[in-house]
């Protein structure tokens, strides 16, 4: 039992932290208003359905008496509340949705902030510690905050219902109000027994639904390649596995749900009789008006409503508490990922690139890349970096960029903007032009005519005449590997780091291109540090060999 208690406990607290930073954000005094709003509109619903039981007694009482004054009178009243309680009930749903949205936007803003902080995407995705963080961003976090709110709403309803018409029972029939709470007891602890299976199986659901989306955009985004290969017939078996899964499991819920629902519904069908056998009598002795038996149905109905909010929403909390243990365990994922250290530190508090005892150590069997590294990259110095094994270039970049390696050392650099990396697959995100090339502390600085001339510099004018600059642009869609290379060197000359890693630039474009770029790095006050091959190492102030068991030499070019 203590097993199962730590979770809750656990992810209690994390709902209600996360309670507390969102009412104490920026958009803390917003969401408060609304939440007072959203209160008083419900307090005002309850009063009318209180208002509006009464009207409806004095209402069937003046046609069973045939007082037609009376009855017109009380249809005018029924007309009224009828009226306030719409507008009423039409406000809180606009006002609930409002929170639930300005919820939504900063859980999501505040996810993503620390998905994609310190690396804690990539040490997720390569540990494999945590699946599809991606749907647990945009769909679980827009099922948590829209269902939290409607939950804890039905909460204060229920309360607020159960408070109001128990007087009303009470003073009709004390019998009728005991039987609504045993009744509406029993009914709970029944669906509870029935339906617990539910929990695990939605959760297993949302993973199988987002296993199947992520095969799908797999065979997307590699069209080209499954075409070329003939890979066709297997990504179809793939994707037909994907859809067993999902539908076997989905099965699975909807046997579960079928032995709830019957429970559910006998239940809710009876709630409409019991009133009229334990009332009626009362009636037929003549000891009450005709009224109050459809007053005492229709309280019995929302006491019982009131009370049996496990019954009537219980596939909505079992999706809910499926929703709620994914997102804590994203949560967990995150802060154990920035918890854990990597065993290369990266000191970013130097001007200069330099290595302290670096060791690398190969992932796929542990032998050593790169041992005792202690080395200074001078200030525009152009460095080169050969390699005797394929694996050690790669190992040294992703080092050096602070991407997790097995190894020891340390390895300090400059910090942020101040160290630039171009690996040999870049990334463009989608952007305009002035966003990808211009640093946001130079925007102003920077104008659109000295962009277009850099451009020319870089054999990129097509891009220029294009436009692009204050249009968000697919890059990766509209642009060769080449000028992808060219268009991130480009925005080096702009941003003008103190160091800048490049990995096999030169092979996407060309060794004479290469050189007068790296040239203009070393005029523009920039250090340069090329794992590559070349063809006049006499164009670099410096040469790191690495050999193949993990020896370094540092020299001079002759």
């Amino acid at each position: 039992m203590e097993e199962l208690r730590t979770p809750f406990r656990v992810t209690a607290g994390r709902f209600l932290r996360s309670v507390r930073i969102f009412m104490s954000s920026e958009v803390g005094g917003a969401a408060k208003l609304l939440t007072v709003c959203l209160v008083a509109l419900f307090l005002a619903i309850n009063g009318l359905n209180v208002l509006n039981s009464f009207v409806g007694r004095n209402f069937m009482t003046a046609i069973a008496d045939r007082q037609i004054a009376e009855f017109v009178r009380q249809a005018v009243f029924y007309l009224l509340v009828f009226a306030g309680s719409t507008i009423a009930s039409v406000f809180a749903r606009f006002t609930e949705e409002r929170l639930a949205l300005t919820w939504r936007d900063f859980l999501t803003r505040r996810a993503v902030n620390l998905y994609l902080t310190d690396g804690a995407f990539y040490r997720l995705g390569v540990s494999g510690e945590l699946s599809y963080p991606d749907q647990r961003i945009s769909e679980d976090i827009r099922a948590f905050t829209v269902t939290t709110l409607s939950f804890l709403l039905m909460i204060f309803s229920s309360g607020l219902t159960i408070l109001s018409f128990s007087g009303v029972l009470l003073s009709i029939n004390p019998v009728l109000f005991s039987v609504a709470v045993v009744y509406a007891a029993c009914g709970s602890l029944l669906t509870i027994w029935l339906g617990r299976p539910l929990i695990k199986l939605n959760y297993d659901q949302l993973d199988k639904e987002a296993s199947f989306r992520t095969g799908l955009i797999q065979a997307r985004e590699n069209a080209e390649r499954i075409m070329l290969t003939g890979s066709e017939p297997r990504m179809k078996s793939f994707l037909a596995g994907r859809i067993d899964d999902l539908v076997t499991n989905f099965r699975n819920i909807t046997s579960v749900n079928r032995n709830v629902g019957f429970f559910t519904t006998g239940y809710n069908w009876l709630i409409q009789i019991i009133p009229a056998l334990i009332v009626a009598p009362a009636f037929f002795r003549g000891d009450i008006e005709f009224g109050v038996i459809t007053q005492s149905a229709a309280a019995f109905a929302m006491l019982v409503g009131a009370f049996s909010l496990i019954i009537n929403q219980f596939n909505s909390i079992s999706n809910f508490a499926a929703v709620v243990a994914r997102l804590s365990t994203l949560l967990e994922a995150i802060e154990n990922s920035q918890r854990s250290r990597p065993e290369i530190q990266i000191d970013s508090t130097r001007e200069e690139l330099s290595y302290e005892k670096l060791t690398i150590l190969s992932k796929r069997d542990g032998s050593p890349l790169l041992q005792d590294l202690t080395a200074v990259i001078p200030a525009r110095a152009r460095v080169l970096v050969t390699c005797a094994r394929e694996d050690q270039g790669s190992a040294f970049f992703r080092a050096t960029a602070g991407i997790a390696c097995p190894g020891s050392g340390r390895i300090f650099r400059p910090a942020g903007e101040r160290i630039r990396f171009l690996p040999q697959q870049p990334y463009l995100p989608p952007s305009t032009l002035r966003q990808l090339l211009v640093p946001p502390a130079a925007n102003s600085e920077i104008s659109d005519e000295r962009i277009s001339l850099l451009l020319a510099e870089f054999e990129l004018e097509r891009i220029s005449k294009a436009g692009g600059f204050q249009q968000e642009v697919e890059w990766h869609t509209f642009l060769t590997q080449r000028e992808q290379h060219l268009l991130m060197l480009a925005s080096v000359c702009v941003a003008k780091p103190y160091v800048i890693l490049l990995e096999r630039t030169e092979v996407m474009v060309g060794w004479d291109t290469f050189f007068r770029i790296v040239t203009r790095f070393a005029n523009d006050g920039i250090a340069c540090v090329h794992i590559g091959s070349a063809a006049n190492i006499s164009a670099y102030d410096a040469i790191l060999d690495l050999g193949d068991s993990g020896g370094w030499q540092w020299r001079k070019p002759r």
